[in-house]
């Protein structure tokens, strides 16, 4: 019965419409239960899920989904045949000894020997079954010298990478960069310490006193250096490709090989420790570089906020498996980003809320914006965040497009002109518009308003398109109806549920009585013409000249005077 119940919370039934609709939730597998599979063969018969649908995984992704599935042997402590104290860089290991007795002065593994210090931290390993005993890829990795670590029988294809791109000529690919060239014994060790002096060097050090003493590391340098080193240890060293840490005047990237052990919202949340690399993680942890709690992620993220820059977000991709880290250094509202949507906006953003005037800013910034992005930006729930999108398209703020699986909102740049254009047209000398006694010809597609009084006596007329189709009554002709449908498209194609909600009349309607007639007729296309019932399927006007018509509408057909004909 407690098995039943379990799984019943990700059932659930939702009331649409006077239909009841069964809604799964499909939880993410945790990475003991990975590959799955139905056959008796996982090979060729295991697929992994990204945003666009299905793809077949390869034979080397679900053997390495195995070999993050097993956690009583972790990649990093597998023993390497053949391997000596010859193949450790010495300096390397006496420069990681004086960071770890700065450390833990009083910590008893200072008396050890090299190798059994390299024991202790996991560099060095025996098996108790096969009593084989030697050093681990972990110890390798970390402290082995360049020729060693690049042996077929580590890890051959072992190259991290730093790019520094600071310079906006873009005849200049970076203006500094660390890689294996041949002048450094290139572990992971000497990488950190290299590269964390050139990532550490250009965040700003306030002068802060703290119990007397000269505080130079701040919050933001906790989370870039959590940041930095997550990349190190949670990185897959069998998966192609390499680690990657690049240093732009606006942004800091941190990209490794390998998948994400545990879901996006629980990455998010914190409190949970998954690492692909324990051995690594307690070299790290040791000197003072890395967390084991599952609070790095949250260090990341309120580091980031003290310095008031827009929150950091990580990315998933797929063949090849990759994890991409960014941490942007702009403020959520940069001045030059204000200044911009004052000018294309005007001063009537500055009544919008927090939330809103993220929203727009992030979409000014990056081009454009979708609910999942934001749902990491902002503290709402993503059915709260696509109410507040689609109150910005009303407001004419933002516009959605519809292409594909996710809505995509763009800012609107014709808002002024837009705007402008209302005022010019609509007569609003007394407050009202009044056409009750102006029948307006149909005949040539304009709207017939003489049964339609629409009286705002009781406040002015909202001039955006869309709030004014949600002040003309309920009761329309069928003409009238087609004519704002095919305002609502003029620009960009929607959904029939976005149509519906346009013009305030149910789904159903108008996919059934309204739409037919409008598409046999040439004047809405689908944006999936040869598919009609295509699950995405979406509907843009044809004729541009309609929009002539709403504004004659909304005009009154004024003559040149200013009065009503």
């Amino acid at each position: 019965m407690s098995h039943r119940r379990e799984r019943m919370k990700f059932v659930k039934v939702l009331n649409i419409e006077g239909k009841d609709l069964l809604v799964f939730n499909i939880p993410i597998a945790k990475r003991t239960e990975r590959p799955v599979y139905l056959t008796k063969q996982p090979f060729d018969n295991t697929y992994k899920r990204n945003y666009e649908g299905d793809y077949r995984c390869t034979r080397e992704e679900v053997r390495r989904m195995f070999a993050d599935a097993d956690i009583t042997t972790f990649n990093d402590s597998r023993i390497l045949d053949g391997f000596t104290m010859e193949d450790i860089d010495l300096n390397s290991l006496k420069q990681y000894r004086q960071l770890f007795a700065a450390a833990r002065p009083a910590h008893p593994w200072l008396a050890n020997e090299n190798k059994d210090f390299l024991r202790v931290l996991g560099g060095y390993r025996r098996d108790r079954v096969t009593k084989k005993e030697g050093f681990t890829l972990a110890g390798i990795i970390m402290f082995g010298k360049s020729s060693s670590i690049t042996d077929q029988e580590c890890v051959p294809n072992f190259f991290p990478d730093f790019r520094e791109i600071l310079s906006t000529d873009p005849e200049i690919r970076w203006t500094d960069r660390i890689y294996p060239d041949g002048t450094w014994e290139a572990n992971l060790f000497q990488f950190y310490l290299k590269v964390w002096t050139r990532l550490s060097s250009s965040l700003p050090k306030p002068f802060q006193i703290t119990k007397g003493i000269r505080q130079d590391e701040t919050p933001a340098h906790i989370a870039l250096r959590e940041a930095f080193v997550n990349a190190i240890i949670h990185a897959d060293y069998s998966a192609p490709g390499n680690i990657i840490i690049e240093h732009r005047t606006d942004t800091y990237r941190f990209s490794n090989p390998g998948t994400l052990l545990i879901s996006l919202r629980q990455y998010y949340e914190g409190g949970i420790s998954e690492c692909r690399n324990p051995n690594l993680q307690k070299m790290f942890l040791m000197i003072g570089s890395a967390e084991k709690a599952g609070s790095g992620v949250s260090k990341i993220m309120s580091g980031w906020d003290y310095a008031h820059w827009r929150n950091p977000y990580i990315l998933i991709n797929s063949q090849p498996d990759r994890i991409v880290l960014e941490l942007p250094m702009f403020s959520i509202i940069p001045e030059e980003t204000l200044r911009n949507l004052h000018e294309l906006f005007g001063e009537q953003i500055d009544a919008l809320g927090k939330d809103e005037l993220t929203i727009l800013s992030t979409c000014h910034i990056e081009g454009d914006i979708t609910n999942s992005r934001l749902q990491f930006m902002i503290n709402l729930h993503r059915v709260d965040i696509t109410r507040t999108l689609q109150e910005l398209c009303k407001q004419g703020y933002l516009i959605s497009d519809s292409k594909g699986r996710w809505t995509v909102y763009h800012l609107n740049r014709d808002y002024k002109s837009f705007t402008e254009s209302f005022v010019d047209n609509l007569d609003t000398s007394a407050g009202n518009l009044d056409t009750s006694t102006h029948n307006l010809d149909t005949s040539a597609g304009n709207l017939d308003t003489s049964t339609h009084n629409l009286d705002t006596s009781a406040g002015n007329l909202d001039t955006s398109d869309n709030n004014l189709v949600r002040q003309i009554p309920g009761k329309l002709k069928k003409e009238d109806l087609e004519i704002l449908i095919l305002n609502s498209c003029l620009e960009v194609y929607r959904t029939i549920d976005e149509i519906a909600e346009k013009v305030n009349r149910k789904s159903a309607y108008i996919k059934n009585e309204v739409l037919p007639a409008l598409i046999a007729n040439g004047k809405l296309l689908r944006l999936y013409p040869d598919i009609p019932n295509h699950p995405n399927q979406a509907y843009k006007t044809a004729n541009i000249s309609i929009q002539k018509n709403i504004n004659r509408i909304k005009n009154g057909n004024k003559t040149g005077n200013g009065k009503k004909k």
